[in-house]
């Protein structure tokens, strides 16, 4: 997928996916035994991750494998997973989505969720440190051992970053109207009606009917999706602030600023979708409820289930986790145990983040040999795929494509040819599509038996 000016306004940078999620295990027939291995290629958010663990049954085990473009959404990965992981005992059901839906969709969040921030990068930061030092884990559930160390050194840097951010931080609000301004160009100052049409023409024809118009057009204009509670939205997400490397006269100069999406929006993810009739209702053929009100009761939904499997890890010496040496300084022993026992460890559940480039390498790797029993593509990263993934692919896997659907810039025409290629690339990659649900989000193929 060409990251171009005709796909400008979504960014070279993933922080959201473009679709909204998915139990990635539920066309797995017959469900496999033992532990089931699951792997997202450039997934930008952990909303499959959650979807996929609320959908496992108390007795089966997961392993989720990771693999991203940028550092800078690995990083994010796993602070909203910390944030998810979060036991009730330390922070409850409505402040945890609330953070959540502010660090995952706002450029700009309340004072108290920067400080929310600062504190759990610190605690990141820490954590791969101690992973660096002991080449383990320090919790269960999320893994970045398998990292390079140039990387893990990389993921440090960021959450440093995080914690204390420039003394003249960039300006979002600037930096957010910049990319407006690039996107739009000479239909900038006639930009209300350009969202509007973007909203009634693509969105809501894409059957996105439950984003509002005003919230959209806030999002739009101010990159503030998600306002659950009275307040000042004025502090800069620093999540969503990343460095671009721009060409000029071939020298090379990184830009600090927002790269993301500024046309699909953050509510695709979690809230254009659910099972809950009365989230749906209409009243003289409008929404009564809005996309951000599914998001809530959504995230709300799948942290319950994360609340139903996990149990707060109450000894540093839990399976996959650092023990500390007798030797250990007790104030480093008591830090430890705090990281701890404020997350949940979810039985039989572990993520693994894999290194950037290692796609086309896993297939070479003895463990990787058959193991998955799903493996996920976003569109932007589906132009790596070819046929020695099949080499990875466990009897009856599924591969699971996010298409273009929801790429606003792209014509219907595109929209058809990039749904075409991608079966092309699967095809040659060994598989055939499989009928199992009707979804234009994504595209779902079944590994091709030979013989």
């Amino acid at each position: 997928m060409s990251t171009g000016r005709i796909l400008e306004g979504a960014g070279c940078v993933t922080w959201w996916g473009f679709g909204p999620a998915r139990d990635l295990l539920e066309t797995c027939v017959p469900r496999p035994q033992g532990e089931l291995n699951v792997l997202l290629v450039g997934s930008g958010d952990p909303r499959h991750i959650l979807k996929t663990i609320s959908g496992l049954k108390d007795t089966e085990s997961l392993r989720v494998w990771v693999m991203e473009n940028s550092m800078d959404v690995v990083a994010r990965q796993l602070l909203l997973l910390y944030v998810s992981l979060r036991d009730p005992g330390s922070m409850g059901l409505q402040e945890k989505t609330e953070v959540f839906l502010e660090l995952f969709g706002n450029s700009q969040v309340r004072g108290q969720t920067d400080t929310t921030l600062k504190q759990v990068a610190a605690r990141l930061s820490a954590w791969v440190t101690d992973s660096l030092d002991t080449d383990t884990q320090t919790h269960p559930c999320l893994d970045t051992t398998l990292l390079k160390l140039k990387e893990q050194d990389e993921l440090a840097r960021i959450f440093t970053r995080w914690c204390r951010p420039a003394s003249a931080p960039p300006c979002m609000s600037k930096l957010w109207d910049a990319r407006v301004r690039q996107h739009l160009g000479t239909r900038y100052d006639a930009r209300s009606g350009c969202f509007d049409w973007d909203l009634a023409m693509k969105l809501h024809d894409r059957g996105c009917a439950i984003i509002h118009k005003q919230q959209y057009g806030r999002w739009r204009e101010s990159g503030v999706a998600f306002e659950m509670r009275e307040g000042l939205y004025s502090v800069a997400n620093q999540t969503l602030l990343s460095t671009r490397v721009f060409s000029r006269r071939g020298d090379k100069m990184g830009v600090r600023g927002y790269w993301g999406d500024i046309v699909s929006s953050p509510y695709l993810s979690f809230g254009v979708e659910t099972e809950d009739e009365e989230l749906l209702k209409t009243q003289n053929n409008q929404h009564v409820k809005t996309a951000q009100d599914v998001s809530v009761a959504n995230v709300q939904k799948l942290f319950k289930s994360l609340s139903a499997r996990g149990h707060s890890q109450t000894s540093p010496a839990g399976e996959g986790s650092r023990t500390l040496p007798d030797e250990s300084d007790a104030g480093e022993e008591q830090d430890l145990t705090s990281r701890q026992t404020e997350l949940m460890n979810l039985r039989g559940v572990r993520v693994t983040f894999l290194s950037l480039d290692s796609l086309a390498k896993i297939s070479t790797k003895g463990k990787f040999c058959r193991l998955f029993n799903a493996v996920y593509c976003s569109a932007s990263m589906v132009h790596h795929l070819d046929s020695t993934l099949r080499q990875t692919m466990a009897p009856d896997a599924t591969l699971i494509v996010e298409l273009a659907r929801y790429l606003l810039d792209l014509s219907k025409e595109q929209e058809a040819s990039f749904a075409t290629k991608v079966s092309e690339i699967a095809k040659e990659a060994g598989f055939v599509a499989a009928h199992t649900r009707d979804d234009a989000a994504y595209a779902v193929f079944t590994l091709q038996q030979d013989g």
